[in-house]
């Protein structure tokens, strides 16, 4: 297919339209993802007394379905295209959340938590990468930030709409999952309705097509970037990509260790109650969106800089992290809580997300976006529940916490040594 061949089947902006669909998803995930810790005291109340772990794991069970379709479904978007493999994976989404409203023991809610992460896991190869086909190049790490802001929103709504329903309003906690359930199915039409579905996804422009139409306005950004790049980049474990695997893994598990537990530590350890706990653990969130648009579009700008963007973030995710366990009050809590929003993970993620993009092979973008999701997401499966037995063995959360920043540090450690290795190796060429 020619370069205004491919550009034919796309309207107008397809980009833009494009980034708002995917920002949208990543809120009505983050709505299921966000909505049940506040209310696991309410569960309890249908499926009767249970411990810590036995709770945490119920987001583990979600994130183990979500993380076993990363690898595959990043090589069925690189096969088939993004249409194809979303559409059947938010159907299977929908029912996996829907089975929970109706779960009258644990099991039960286990088994639709897998369901609903097997269907999720279909998203973020597809989203990342339909976006890293279509956003010109200049725009790839600001595009990214305003997709991953969604989650933020999502956070938020999750957390304080079921504090407030169910622990204000005292509506039943299926409430709350049908509302989820209802967000899902309106997605699912709108993908089918928004996406234009490339016959050949992987048909783009070559590098040598590219150069040939440099001043065509139609030419695809994927395209241009491509251009840039003199050297084929092959393999999804070189020692760079590994180590930015490694280090998502180590941001995602502080993360999910703080949007899993942190509800629960305010209510028994720190005395905050009802949907001020929802309120405090959001600020998180709120903070998250001016902070991922803001390095977001400081990596654009300072494109080789994106390491000690990187590095800078995660070191000041580590203090914010151990600071908080021990933090007095309410009031300094969420102050803490803000600045964690504004360095943490939802703002490391578009500059990392940017910075794996430019590293991946121009052909499976999307696999390598699903096996950096895959180490990233495998953390969310063991930090639910790893601190519910923390808590269960310790009494408290503390110590969860502490592991949670320890670990963080350690992934911070591999990827900066990786990093100066490479540079050194660049200056040693040059």
């Amino acid at each position: 297919m020619s370069t205004l061949q491919n550009k034919s089947i796309y309207p107008p902006n397809y980009w833009k339209r494009v980034v708002f669909t995917f920002c949208m998803g990543w809120a009505i995930i983050w709505v299921y993802r966000s909505m049940l810790s506040p209310i696991y005291t309410e569960i309890q109340g249908t499926i009767g007394p249970q411990t810590n772990a036995a709770m945490g794991l119920i987001a583990s069970c979600y994130f183990f379905g979500y993380t076993a379709l990363q690898i595959p479904s990043g090589i069925m978007v690189d096969k088939f295209g993004q249409k194809k493999v979303l559409i059947p994976g938010f159907i299977v989404f929908a029912l996996g959340v829907i089975s929970i409203a109706f779960a009258q023991n644990l099991t039960m809610i286990y088994i639709g938590s897998v369901l609903a992460g097997v269907g999720c896991g279909t998203y973020y190869g597809a989203a990342f990468s339909l976006t890293a086909q279509h956003v010109p190049p200049e725009k790839k790490g600001i595009a990214t930030a305003i997709v991953n802001s969604g989650s933020a929103l999502g956070l938020i709504l999750g957390m304080t709409g079921s504090s407030f329903l169910v622990k204000q309003l005292h509506l039943p906690w299926q409430t709350m999952v049908f509302i989820s359930a209802g967000l899902i199915i309106f997605l699912v039409v709108w993908f089918a309705v928004m996406i234009v579905g490339a016959k050949n996804p992987q048909n783009v422009p070559t590098a040598q097509a590219a150069k040939t139409a440099a001043s065509d306005e139609t030419i695809e950004p994927l395209a241009q970037a491509v251009s840039e790049e003199s050297k084929p980049k092959k393999g999804l474990f070189r020692k760079e990509l590994v180590a930015s695997y490694l280090l998502y893994f180590s941001t995602c598990y502080a993360y999910y260790l703080i949007v899993t537990w942190l509800p629960k530590f305010l209510e028994s350890e720190r005395g905050i109650q009802g949907s001020m706990i929802g309120l405090i653990t959001s600020m998180i969130a709120v903070a998250a969106v001016p902070g991922a648009l803001y390095f977001a579009s400081l990596s654009d700008k300072m494109k080789h800089n994106k390491p000690k963007i990187i590095i800078g973030l995660e070191i000041s995710s580590v203090v914010l992290i151990s600071v908080s366990v021990f933090v007095p009050n309410a009031g300094l809590l969420a102050g803490v809580l803000l600045m964690y929003g504004f360095l943490g993970k939802l703002a490391v993620d578009p500059v990392l997300i940017s910075y794996i993009t430019d590293k991946a092979d121009s052909k499976s973008v999307a696999s390598t976006l699903g096996v950096f999701n895959f180490f990233g997401m495998s953390s969310s499966v063991i930090a639910p529940a790893l601190t519910g037995y923390i808590i269960d063995t310790t009494g408290s959360g503390q110590w969860g916490f502490y592991i949670g920043a320890i670990i963080l540090l350690i992934g911070t450690v591999v990827f900066t040594i990786s990093s100066l290795t490479s540079s050194s190796k660049k200056a040693a060429r040059v």
